[in-house]
């Protein structure tokens, strides 16, 4: 059996010297960070643990910049931010037992979002595994079971020499469509014991390509191209395979107009002519979206806030272009196409015919006085105003970082994010807490930008210790907290199921005082100055807070 060694990487001589001659004092956390290093990371995100120390001790023998925040939850969500920003893996640098559990929560999100983040976690000593109760600090009958059902794969290391096999797999895993999360998990032991083993140099962890199969391709080009009102949705996938160009490409060739899910904000232009705007939670665009005769679903499994919350009854052909298979046909029988958003939308753009419809931009337009009839109606000028002015304030390009909170709810629906893979949200799994450790994770991915993180002050006491991360890094990111005294939306969800509420109400800190005694600049802000003081905090370098007191109030829903 020959083998061609044309495609491998070849060791230059100094580098064959380096492989013979490895420096003395390396141990097992040297593997993970020059693994790391080989596969091309460059900022690691983490909080050490003891059992950990031996991958945190190398990082100081290493070029990796490590980012380390306060709580491991709020590590895993400027993980999962760095991963969406960039495209790239998030090395993630847990602790065995309450470190590794503690970011459970920021991996269901990476997870729901498809976040390419690499979780690598300590555990108990090697004599320890297995499920027995030896009693070792932090230990857990079966660590794995707790992430298993959250990540996408899971590699356990039991020697040094495992350690790089493990994380490329993992690495590679992470990033083969849909991107997601994954776990690698090694003993106290194997981090710390001295190795003798070659530094590591070249890794080879490229994801595998996720195309659509032809006659699938051959079957929705005609659907589409003989289609009398085609209609698309795009949703998260579409952004996270970089797909908008060939989206709207798409669009535009067969006249479809386009609805973009929570998820993919961005992913098609707010003021074209063709753009339904993200109205999901509008009965105006749910009928609209009924009435196609085929509807081309992209990068989206149509779930709860997709659907309207499953009001959504459609009546043509569903084409499901979708990379994760448990999505496909999961809520509505379709012809359902497994692939990357991108591969497809290029194949699908190749073979549709073109096909003309003026009347096309008409029924948008339509579609949209009607929402605007119906939310002017409800006289919600106040949250109007507030959206408005963080539209004016934030530059186009700048990424914001929303926490799940009502201004969130609004901005799903009526923020145009104006480019694609710039606005972010919690609304994968649902948690509390994301919209500021999310954009320390930004901005750590790129510095040249500011950032925005939107929290409600619920939401926001549960991040409250990242503005000594933010302080520390220097990074340039606004956190706007606006403030109603309690949990708002579920303020409104048990006043509307009940009649009055429970568990809602809350003290809060002076948020202005807390921000600035760690040496954060905050301002207090009302509507009408909103939009001046955000655009000065976003011009400014470092970071900032702007604190708005206001009760906002949702729009009617029309799917009750």
């Amino acid at each position: 059996m020959s083998h061609d060694h044309d495609d491998r990487p070849q060791l230059t001589a100094a580098q064959a010297a380096a492989v013979l001659n490895p420096p003395a004092g390396r141990n097992g956390g040297d593997l993970v960070v020059e693994s790391l290093q080989g596969l091309g990371a460059t900022t690691v995100f983490g909080l050490p643990g003891q059992h950990a120390l031996g991958m945190f001790d190398a990082l100081r023998r290493s070029s990796l910049r490590y980012v380390g925040l306060r709580v491991e939850n709020n590590a895993g969500f400027a993980a999962d931010a760095y991963g969406r920003i960039t495209g790239e893996v998030a090395p993630l640098l847990l602790s065995t037992g309450p470190g590794a559990l503690t970011s459970l929560a920021a991996l269901q999100e990476a997870a729901a979002a498809s976040a390419p983040v690499l979780a690598i976690s300590s555990q108990i000593p090697t004599a320890g595994l297995g499920g027995g109760r030896h009693g070792y600090l932090h230990e857990l009958r079966d660590q794995q079971a707790s992430v298993r059902d959250i990540v996408k794969s899971v590699h356990t290391v039991r020697s040094a020499s495992q350690i790089p096999s493990a994380i490329a797999a993992a690495w590679e895993s992470a990033l083969t469509a849909p991107h997601g999360p994954v776990w690698v998990e090694i003993p106290q032991d194997v981090l710390l014991a001295e190795t003798s083993l070659p530094v590591v140099s070249a890794m080879d962890a490229t994801p595998r390509e996720l195309y659509p199969r032809p006659e699938l391709t051959i079957a929705a080009a005609h659907l589409l191209s003989n289609a009398e009102r085609p209609v698309i949705i795009a949703g998260g996938g579409v952004v996270r395979s970089d797909a908008s160009g060939k989206l709207r490409a798409l669009a535009e060739k067969i006249d479809a107009p386009v609805v973009t899910t929570f998820g993919g904000k961005g992913a098609f232009p707010w003021e074209h002519p063709l753009s339904l705007r993200s109205w999901l939670e509008d009965r105006h665009t749910t009928d609209f979206l009924e009435d196609a005769d085929v509807l081309l679903v992209v990068g989206s499994g149509l779930g709860e806030l997709s659907s309207n919350y499953h009001t959504f009854r459609p009546r043509g052909r569903v084409i499901q272009i979708e990379a994760d298979a448990g999505k496909l046909e999961s809520n509505h029988p379709a012809l359902g196409i497994h692939s990357d958003a991108r591969e497809a939308l290029a194949d699908l753009l190749e073979a549709v015919e073109r096909r003309e419809d003026p009347a096309a931009a008409d029924r948008v337009r339509t579609v949209l006085e009607k929402v605007r009839v119906r939310i002017e109606a409800q006289e919600l000028t106040l949250e109007q105003q507030v959206l408005a002015a963080v539209r004016e304030a934030l530059p186009d390009a700048a990424p914001s970082f929303w926490d799940m909170t009502i201004l969130a709810y609004w901005a799903w629906s009526a923020f145009d994010a104006r480019r694609p893979n710039t606005m972010h949200s919690a609304q994968g799994a649902g948690g509390l807490g994301y919209g500021f450790p999310a954009a320390i994770g930004a901005a750590a991915a790129d510095p040249t930008k500011p950032v925005l993180a939107v929290s409600g002050d619920g939401g926001a006491m549960y991040s409250i210790a990242e503005l000594a991360t933010a302080r520390q890094y220097d990074l340039p990111l606004t956190w706007l907290i606006v403030d109603d005294g309690g949990y708002g939306i579920l303020r409104e969800y048990m006043t509307g199921a009940f009649g009055e509420t429970t568990g809602t109400e809350l003290a809060r800190p002076d948020f202005v005082a807390l921000a600035e005694s760690f040496g954060v600049p905050a301002v207090r802000t009302g509507p009408e100055s909103l939009a001046a003081d955000l655009s000065k905090a976003l011009a400014t370098p470092g970071p900032s807070v702007v604190v708005l007191p206001a009760l906002l109030r949702m729009f009617e829903p029309t799917h009750l």
